[in-house]
């Protein structure tokens, strides 16, 4: 499982019938199930990026959580993260997981982080999704349960 994580200081989704999910300060999350992720990669990467000290204190240091700090977070699933472009032009998405078996390792996920007391707002599977971002930082990681 990988997760691409952006500090914002806010953050929106929106589909072909509206806004998806928008949240203020707090983490977008986009989130690529591979084959092979277990519940066990969600729960790891639940706990890992829910509490990831990269908000800062009052000395400016990145030493505060997303729980310490009361931010939300919005996921948005994004099987490109997943894609091979080692070889050739076109990336390869061999390495994504199927379609149903992703869906049910995404919504663990949001059940996941909602279980440690953040809310949570996400967008729409497989759907073609516009995301909206402020960057706060800018701070971006990359977050891999592997």
């Amino acid at each position: 499982m990988r997760a691409v994580v952006q500090r914002v200081k806010e953050s929106s989704v929106k589909t072909s019938k509206g806004i998806a999910g928008e949240i203020g300060k707090g983490l977008l999350v986009l989130l690529g199930v591979a084959k092979g992720d277990t519940v066990d990669d969600c729960n790891y990467l639940a706990t890992k990026i829910v509490n990831l000290r990269i908000f800062e204190d009052e000395n400016g240091k990145m030493n505060r959580s997303l729980l310490e700090v009361g931010g939300e977070m919005l996921v948005v699933s994004q099987f490109t993260l997943l894609g091979d472009c080692r070889k050739g032009r076109r990336p390869s998405f061999v390495h994504a997981a199927k379609p149903a078996e992703a869906t049910e390792l995404y919504v663990h996920f949001v059940k996941k982080v909602r279980e440690q007391g953040i809310s949570v707002k996400t967008g729409q599977f497989r759907a073609m999704m516009e995301v909206a971002l402020i960057n706060d930082g800018p701070v971006t990681l990359i977050v891999e349960s592997k």
